[in-house]
């Protein structure tokens, strides 16, 4: 038998809590529609595309005094994309649900990820095989993979599988792409008469995948917590040995939310945001600038330490950067097969190449770059052959400019200080950390309530659980349509209908509560220091959620 913790041997104890409506059991429910949706943008072609699943409401459970009989159902479910704290849970309330509804349903997982359902690679639950799973971090208990869901090939090989095991319902645990996939495989299976139901859950660590209806994605908690925990360590140690800058590189390519969280918990010196580069056109010279001042102005106070937050996805949003990645996407597409640069006998034989190939101006910028970070621009694409960011040493980048810049102002007397840099980068620590009691309950909740969505026959939902801020009690279970969050982007040269991602607001309450503390927090040291997720004691230190789900709903709440 495995050996477990002390902690995972009572974390495995631990009951999630539920929404009233939800607590009141699966087969007690009454479902209230709302009006009927569009999506957020390009409404025509949406539509157009989804002729079977657009427009329709949202919905929300409430309890019901009369409780009905449900039909025996058997479920598919699929964790699809990278990690993220309380996937286990979500499963696992997916499967209290199911056999609350009817001991005689099944639920089946499929390995892998994606890739299970078209392959038929599947096992089948039982309370043993849960109840080892429950409130532990990791997708471990089935897979994950990102294999996409979008050919006709690939949905009716799904369409077999399902049919095979007697699956009625598939649910999707993932992100924005993810949930684009769930999306088309519940038009195709309308489209075709399947009588198959597909249902998301909304999971990302970024927290891109949220609106009105998806207050936040899950896993967002627990990883912020984890990373504030370790910045909090390092500004810790920085305090006491005075003389280090450590530069933290935190995970989240397309959105800096996480990034902006682990600041408000922990009030770093410096914190970057793309979506201010991006909206203020901040060159790399520019930043290099920013935080060299932060540098210097703090030597001239005697405190060569400090503690600079930069989000995993930064380059890609510095304008001529953006530019120059754009235009290396391009043509490294066309050099895989090129003898010249396959067969180029020096890495700076390549880098030639590819400054002759790129526009002047693009080219520019990637011959100012340091040659470690030239050489991470041209490695191995990812699955949509983009630059694989997290690839990119975004902070050494910034240590070597600064380094440079530093130097020079030495040489001109305006420079006292000394900088020993440090650099860190805060990515796989967070995305299967085990699970805050806030994410082990919401997991828990979006799980049961996916059953929720397909014991009413609903099809091309994403599991919807509001009022977050309020005790778990009062959380409002329901439903968004997947079509409702869609527009329409290009990718691999084409446009495709996607899931809107949901960037950091520079005039929303999140932001604001940094950009009003920023000069003070840049030289005054206001370092918090969060420490370790707690699972027992008071609740206002155990089930205490993310800044940002409270500054949002604070104003959401000041505006109804």
């Amino acid at each position: 038998m495995e050996k477990l913790s002390p902690l995972q041997i009572e974390r495995l104890k631990y009951q999630p809590k539920l929404p009233e409506s939800l607590a009141n059991g699966i087969n007690s429910l009454d479902m209230v529609e709302g009006s009927a949706t569009q999506s957020v943008r390009d409404q025509e072609q949406i539509q157009n595309l989804f002729k079977n699943t657009y427009g329709k409401p949202v919905i929300t459970f409430k309890k019901s005094s009369s409780s009905s009989v449900s039909d025996v159902r058997n479920v598919g479910v699929i964790l699809s994309g990278g990690q993220a704290p309380g996937g286990h849970n979500v499963i696992a309330g997916l499967y209290d649900a199911l056999k609350q509804a009817n001991s005689a349903n099944k639920l089946y997982g499929f390995l892998g990820g994606p890739s299970g359902i078209i392959d038929g690679k599947y096992v089948e639950f039982d309370d043993k095989f849960i109840d080892a799973y429950r409130n532990t971090g990791g997708f471990d208990i089935i897979g994950s993979g990102r294999t996409k869901l979008e050919t006709e090939e690939q949905f009716q090989k799904s369409l077999e599988v399902c049919k095979k095991l007697n699956i009625s319902a598939v649910v999707i645990i993932g992100g924005d792409d993810s949930n684009t996939n769930a999306a088309l495989l519940a038009e195709w299976f309308v489209t075709h008469n399947s009588g198959i139901q597909v249902i998301g859950c909304p999971k990302t660590i970024d927290g891109d995948l949220k609106n009105d209806q998806i207050e936040i994605s899950f896993g967002f908690d627990t990883a912020t917590k984890t990373y504030a925990e370790l910045i909090g360590n390092i500004q810790r140690d920085a305090n006491s040995a005075k003389k280090y800058w450590h530069f933290i590189k935190i995970m989240g390519r397309s959105a800096s939310h996480v990034a902006l969280e682990a600041a408000l918990q922990t009030q770093p010196n410096i914190t970057l945001i793309s979506e201010e580069v991006e909206e203020k056109k901040m060159s790399l010279e520019s930043i290099i600038n920013y935080m060299c001042d932060v540098i210097v102005r703090r030597a001239d106070m005697g405190k060569n330490f400090g503690i600079a937050v930069v989000p995993e996805g930064l380059i890609e949003f510095i304008p001529e950067m953006k530019s120059m990645i754009s235009n290396l996407n391009d043509i490294m597409a066309s050099l895989e097969n090129d003898p010249d640069f396959v067969n180029a006998t020096t890495i700076r034989d390549k880098f030639d190449i590819v400054e002759n190939r790129l526009d002047p101006a693009n080219a520019k910028v990637y011959n100012s770059l340091p040659a470690l970070i030239k050489g991470q621009l041209l490695a191995d694409r990812d699955p949509h052959g983009n630059v694989q960011v997290s690839k990119i040493e975004t902070e050494k980048l910034l240590i070597e400019m600064i380094s440079t810049k530093l130097d020079k102002l030495k040489s001109q007397g305006d420079y006292i200080g000394k900088f020993n840099p440090q650099s860190h980068f805060f990515g796989y620590e967070g995305r299967c950390a085990f699970p805050s009691n806030f994410d082990a309950d919401y997991c828990y909740s979006l799980g049961f309530n996916a059953f929720a969505l397909i014991n009413f026959g609903l099809t091309g939902y994403l599991s919807s659980v509001r009022n977050l801020t309020a005790p778990a009690s009062e959380w409002i279970a329901g439903g968004v349509p997947l079509t409702m969050m869609m527009n329409m982007e290009k990718r691999h040269g084409e446009m495709k209908p996607v899931i809107q991602k949901a960037l950091v607001k520079l005039d929303g309450p999140v932001f604001k509560q940094l950009e009003q503390n920023r000069e003070d927090w840049a030289m005054n040291d206001r370092y918090l220091f969060p420490g370790a997720i707690q699972y027992f004691g008071p609740s206002s230190v155990c089930d205490v959620t993310t800044c940002t789900l409270k500054l949002e709903r604070s104003k959401e709440l000041a505006n109804v």
